[in-house]
This record gives structure tokens, sequence and C-alpha cells, in this order.
């Protein structure tokens, strides 16, 4: 789409001061007094994290970029300095990561950076309207906050759908105490890509949000609507191109996927036909080779950073013990696969056998997927098609851990419950919270209030058809009253998942579903801390 959308206008005419009165402000009395995200109980709270008086300083350039995906295959996308995934930023807990963001994406598009899973002061976020102005174009942006909590993490934008492009990069907050023992780190990035190779993620969101009753479905193969139930936001800049075509030359038709069936997602597995699946940004024909020695035990630091697809992952001969969820320490569990939704990391420990051995992230219920190659002797790759047989066995999911005792929530009496209705279906593309779509122009509307000290407990109920990985900014919250502590967690269709939080971070804080197109037609809204 070559035209400026209803949301790259909103999101321009939102200046420093006007982030801050949305947050602050009355309606009509009718809405409590907010508060503000750089207001004095926020840098009370950041005083209280205290830290090691350490600085990380880093460059982030978002631009235009040709990226080698591997086997012959170049894509035009944006990305942090010119590589995907981005340059992994790692520090130690405690420590002040200062970012210089600089922008100099094409024509009036903004951005920003989200810090997504870390807990820190509110007006570093990254989220505009409701913590910041976006970032224009031509411009620079400093985030400054303490990563007091150690853990696997990674930032991305949070601006229109530009999650499905190539600005992400992963963010390692390293224990200086750190209780695990192994020889090796493996950070293994895992991503959905169609940007500059049959389409752009704007082009997707466009054809998306015309709902299954606006579309000609002549040309797509699979199963009608089954497995569907069935506003646009979307930052497009002024003067994008059409898509580069690795194959033919010429655009697809069509973004649509029909037929992607799970069941371990509870039916319908995604919407968005992806050429690729990538790991560290690499195709499965021309897979990352990680080298080893046989015996050492590797942590791996699983991130999915896609848009649309959960990943069952697993390395062909070997059992992954699986030791945090979303940067946080679980009972150790043993595994065959796991299954990763969109925004969710997990870490896991593995022991290298003698050989070479695929590592699959299987795009779940798409019949794709991505692949790695773990070396740690003499043999035969084996081809982008290996399925190992550890993808067939015990699947962990989060449902079926436990947090660690040391970070478990202690009892405490439920403050405040809020019942948060996820809504919509592909029919008219409404993805809503609550049957209300989130207002760029007022993000406080329709807000979650909560207040500073208290337990609360948040009640996801999925009316849909589909799976929805909801994220929720600046906090971690507890699976049930003892499953792990996560911040982004997967809502099957048609079921209800109870979490628990401490109301220990001031601010306003999104809440959304990690699909960027369900969350770009509406399905987020603002956990606001009143004042």
């Amino acid at each position: 789409m070559n035209s400026i959308s209803r949301r790259s206008v909103l999101l321009a005419g939102l200046g420093a001061a006007g982030a801050g009165a949305l947050a602050a402000c009355t309606d009509s009395g009718s809405t409590p007094a907010l508060v503000s995200p750089s207001g004095s109980v926020v840098a009370a709270a950041e005083k209280r994290r205290g830290g090691t008086g350490r600085q990380r300083t880093i460059m982030l350039t978002a631009a235009p970029a040709r990226v080698d995906l591997g086997g012959g295959v170049k894509a035009s996308t944006w990305a942090f300095d010119g590589r995907i995934p981005g340059k992994e930023v790692r520090l130690s807990a405690g420590d002040t990561l200062v970012a210089e963001l600089a922008n100099q994406l094409p024509g009036r598009t903004t951005t920003s950076i989200h810090w997504h899973g870390i807990a820190l002061r509110n007006d570093m976020d990254g989220a505009p309207p409701a913590t910041q102005p976006p970032v224009r174009a031509g411009s620079t942006f400093t985030y400054r906050f303490v990563a007091d909590t150690p853990g696997t993490y990674f930032f991305h934008p949070h601006v229109g759908v530009q999650l499905d492009r190539g600005l992400y990069a992963p963010l390692i907050v390293e224990d200086p105490r750190e209780p695990l023992a192994y020889d090796d780190e493996w950070v293994v990035v895992l991503d959905d890509w169609i940007d500059g190779v049959t389409g752009t993620p704007e082009e997707v969101f466009a054809e998306l949000e015309q709902g299954m009753s606006g579309m000609d479905m002549g040309g797509n193969s699979g199963s009608g609507t089954q497995g569907h139930d069935m506003h646009s936001r979307g930052n497009a800049p002024s003067d994008s191109s059409p898509s580069d075509s690795v194959s033919s030359g010429a655009m697809s038709s069509s973004f649509l996927l029909m037929g992607a069936e799970s069941d371990l997602l509870g039916g319908d597995a995604g919407d968005v036909k992806y050429p690729f699946h990538l790991v560290n940004g690499r195709v499965p024909d021309d897979p990352e080779v990680y080298t080893g020695k046989p015996g050492r035990k590797v942590r791996l630091r699983i991130i999915n950073a896609g848009s649309d697809t959960a990943y069952r992952v697993a390395l062909g001969g070997h059992t992954m013990t699986v030791t945090h969820s979303d940067g946080f320490p679980v009972r150790h569990q043993p595994a065959d696969a796991l299954l990763i939704g969109m925004g969710e990391r997990y870490d896991v420990l593995v022991t290298l056998a003698d050989g070479v051995f695929p590592f699959v992230a299987l795009a779940e219920g798409k019949n794709a997927g991505g692949l790695a190659l773990v070396r740690t002797g003499s043999g035969r790759a084996p081809t982008a098609a290996v399925r190992p047989r550890e993808l067939d066995g015990t699947v962990m999911t989060a449902s079926r851990l436990r947090a660690a005792d040391d970070v478990r929530l202690g009892s405490a009496a439920t403050d405040v419950r809020h019942r948060i209705e996820l809504t919509g279906g592909m029919m008219h593309y409404d993805w809503a919270i609550n049957g209300k779509p989130f207002d760029m122009a007022d993000p406080d509307a329709n807000a979650i209030l909560v207040e500073e000290g208290r337990r609360v407990r948040l009640d996801f109920v999925n009316t849909t058809t589909m799976w929805h990985p909801m994220h929720l900014h600046g906090h971690t919250f507890q699976l049930g009253g003892s499953g792990p502590r996560k911040d982004t967690a997967i809502v099957l269709p048609r079921r209800k998942l109870s979490v628990f939080f401490d109301a220990d971070n001031p601010g306003q804080w999104m809440l959304h579903c990690h699909n960027a197109y369900h969350a770009e037609a509406g399905m987020m809204t603002t956990v606001a801390y009143q004042a």
C-alpha cells in the first residue's frame, strides 16, 4: 500500500506533551486520573530498582536493507544496522541500557522500540501513543532504563505491523549469580518471513482487514472458511515500493493461508501464507550451523520473533530440559519438543551427542518450518525436509510447567479481577478486547484500571475460534496458582486462562495479542494505573 494510513496520521500528530496528557487526563469525570508515564511514581519505582551503576551504550539505526537469507534468497526489508536478526545486546542484571534509536526509514514512516518482556520504567517502553510519541523519520530517541531481571528477551518496533519486517534482535540479561551449570550458549531466533519476497506486511494487513466476507476466494486453495470464524492502523510508508519476488518477479495475489489446523493450538493455526520460516535469519535450504563438542552442555535461548506462527521446536537425537519461560526459571522438565507462540521465549539445556543433528522449528499447523544444524562430529547434513521423531514425542507447553520456588508469587488475596474477553473473527477481521477495538486517538478508552500495590487477576476468555498469544507490557504474570511466570501466554480458542500479577510497576501498559495482525486490527488495550 502506498497511501498514508489513519494510524500514521494519528501517530505523527502526537507530540511528547500529547502522550503524557493522554495518560494523565480524565474523560469528563468518567475516567479516574491516571499515572503519567513520566510521573513521580514512575521515577520512584525506577529508583527502587537500584542497579549496578554500569552502563551499556548502543546505537541502533532503523533503515531499509537488502538482506541475504541464504540459499540465494535476498529480500528488501527494514532492519537494525542492515542485518537480521539484529546484533545481540547482552548486559548484566542491574546494568543500565542506553540505546539511541536513529530512524532512517523511508518517507514519513515513524517507529519505536519496545523492550519485550523487560519490566522497565514506563516512558521507556516504546509503545506509542500510550508511553511516548513515535520517533519521526530522520530523528532520534534515546532509551535509558535499568534491566534488573535476568532472562531471555528481545526488542522490536511497536508501530503498525513493523514487527513482521526485520526490525528485531535478542536482548540477553545475564545473571551475575547464574545457578545453571553449562558450557556454552546458543541464542536461537525464529521468524516467519514474507517481507520483500512475496509482499510487505502492510500489503498483508490490507488484504486481511477486508475479512473473509470481502475477499474473492476463487484463487485460494484449501478448505474455504474452515478453521476461521470469521479498522486500519498500519503505518505504511508514503513511498513504499512493490515487493521484490525472488522467484517469479511477480507479487503474490493472496496472502491468506487457508486450512492451517493444529490440535495443539485448538484448531486454526494461523492466517498468513509465509514463503519462508527462518532460524537466525537463514532459510532451511542454507541453514545456520552451530558447532560444538560431544558431551558438552549447551543452553539454548529460543525466541519466537514471528508475527503469525507458533513453532514446535525439537533437536533431533536429543532430549531438552526446559529451565526458563519468558526469562523466569521453572522447575526443570524434560521434553522432546516445545511449543512456542509469538513473543514467547524458552531456555532449555541439552547435552550434545556425536554427529550432525537438525534443530527444527515446525510451523505449527502450516506444513512448513525452519531449520538449523548442530554439528559435533562427522556425518552428512540432513535435508531441509527432515522431521525428527522428537517432534511427535512429548511436546512441552506452558500449562505443563511450574514456577521455580524462588519466583513463584507469594500467597495473597486477589484485590481486583478483570475479565479480558477476546472477541472477533476472520469474517470481518474485527479482532478486539471486550468487543472494543483499540483506539489510537484515545489509548485510555476502555482501559483496564489497576492500583499500585494490588494483586490483580486477569481472566482471559477467548470467545473466538483462534488462539491468541496475549502479552502484557512491564510485568510478568503467573499462570494460575503455581504455573510459570510469563509475560506472554497462549489462550486457546473457546477457553479461559486466569493469570495473576502484582501491580508493582506504575504507568500505562499495553495488553495485546502478539499476532501482529490481530493487534493491528484492534486486539489491544491499556492496563492503566490510577493516580
